[in-house]
């Protein structure tokens, strides 16, 4: 175990957002740390909350099923946490244009929820709050560094600009210690594979293991970097451990930039069927479209000494692999909702009690 892993053994730590994507792999790891995690997540639909992805740790987590947006429930949950990883958000490009008030509802009402949570019952917690690379809109210079311009382009990134706003004033005046982190694209297990309104490498993953057209939009020469999770979950345990941190704002990323084209061929490649095809961009993609991004990500290495080891291919293996075995859990809406229902009905029976008291306040 690295030394700053053991920062989180016998810790409490609460994970909004902890049956999604990046939570529940941030959930297992901190398990195996012998950290002590309370998840919330609402299960919004299509959102990517799955209890199938802590499968491999669902006797050793509470789950609560509430909505960050309830201040009762943040006010009982937050109130014995050390470290509190704010993942818990609307993360659609797309979607954040046809319902622009539910991304201030839940990205900035939700923040200000947990902010204020802390502020009343736990000043003491530490927040760990996972932004976007869409900040900071299209791009001034190559690669980006925390110095440059946000000029976010969409109403999802534009809250998500506010909440980081919000997370820094409170490290500031309230000293409610804060850290947050401008993410890039993220790949990997456990993300939800339903729809292609957000998590671009897994949704060509999906197509691609079906046999199906992966669709290049434009002339694909657009540039991201992309991240695997388990780099970024290297990252948020060390963000979260070290004291330097906190007040501070970080880019989390590759660094290393791969243009849509070569992503979707390789794509194809791991998973030995699909095909690549040339696309003109939707209306709704294309005006929030920010053309090239990668990322500079020479502050947290100088900082915290934190760098990315997973490279494209191998992520995209790794991943290819996950969903190969448990493809029923994430491919069809039926098995999943089955599934959920029975781990739910188990963990809610399991756990009524700290229901009633967390909706009471």
């Amino acid at each position: 175990m690295k030394r700053h892993e053991e920062s989180y053994r016998g810790k409490n730590v609460l994970i909004t957002g902890g049956l999604g994507f990046i939570g529940s792999n941030l959930a297992i790891r901190l398990v195996e740390l012998g950290a002590n995690v309370t998840l919330v997540d609402s299960m919004l639909p299509l959102y990517g909350g799955n209890t199938f992805n802590i499968h491999p740790v669902r006797n050793r987590v509470r789950v609560n099923f509430s909505d960050i947006r309830d201040s009762a429930s943040m006010n009982y949950l937050i109130q014995d946490q050390e470290y509190v990883f704010h993942l818990a958000g609307q993360v659609s490009h797309v979607d954040s244009i046809l319902d622009p008030f539910g991304d201030v509802d839940i990205n900035i009402n939700g923040t200000l929820s947990v902010l204020e949570a802390c502020r009343k019952r736990n000043p003491r917690a530490k927040v760990i709050f996972t932004g976007t690379r869409g900040q900071y809109g299209s791009s001034v210079k190559l690669p980006v560094d925390e110095n440059a311009p946000t000029n976010a382009k969409g109403i999802y990134a534009i809250t998500n600009l506010a909440a980081e706003k919000m997370i820094m004033m409170y490290n500031e005046v309230h000293g409610v210690r804060g850290v947050c982190l401008r993410i890039t694209n993220t790949y990997g297990p456990r993300h939800q594979m339903k729809h292609n309104r957000y998590g671009v490498v897994n949704w060509f993953l999906r197509l691609a293991m079906d046999d199906e057209i992966v669709p290049i939009m434009g002339d694909g020469t657009i540039q991201r970097d992309f991240l695997f999770v388990d780099d970024l979950i290297d990252a948020l345990l060390l963000v979260g451990s070290r004291e330097e941190s906190f007040g501070e704002i970080f880019n989390l990323g590759t660094g290393v930039p791969t243009d849509f084209l070569t992503l979707g061929e390789l794509v194809c490649h791991v998973a030995e069927s699909g095909r690549c095809s040339f696309v003109p961009f939707s209306e709704e993609r294309k005006q929030v479209e920010p053309g090239h991004y990668y990322a500079d990500i020479g502050k947290i290495r100088s900082v915290l000494g934190w760098e990315p080891k997973t490279s494209l291919e191998e992520g995209l293996r790794r991943t290819y692999e996950y969903y190969r075995k448990h493809k029923s859990h994430y491919w069809t809406q039926e098995n999943a909702t089955k599934d959920g229902a029975r781990h739910r009905s188990r963990l809610d029976n399991r756990d009524l009690g700290h229901q009633r008291v967390a909706r009471a306040g």
